[in-house]
């Protein structure tokens, strides 16, 4: 079921800006401007979490290497097994 927020006016301008950025240099400076540095650490890290899950790493192997809570690990793996297949979707093009 995908959240009544997420497909109001104002989330789908912000999905249509982020189409437009083009080179991961455009990337860093839109999402510098749009975040803060925590929000930025904290999307960092859950994306290092869902490649390590991904890699079928162990929950305390991904803790030891990335300081992450096993909480945060296991939220992390249930989008990325049950989510809307967001990760899996950008870990798949990045293999390629």
């Amino acid at each position: 079921m995908i959240e009544p927020q997420l497909n109001n006016k104002e989330m789908k301008d912000l999905y249509k800006a982020f189409l437009q950025v083009k080179t991961s240099d455009e990337c860093k400076r839109f999402l510098r401007d749009l975040c803060t540095l925590s929000e930025l650490d904290a999307m960092s890290e859950r994306f290092q979490v869902a490649k390590q899950v991904n890699a079928k790493k162990t929950y305390r192997d991904i803790s030891k290497a990335t300081s992450v809570s096993t909480a945060t690990i296991t939220r992390v793996a249930q989008y990325l097994h049950h989510g809307m297949g967001g990760y899996k979707l950008v870990l798949d093009r990045m293999k390629s």
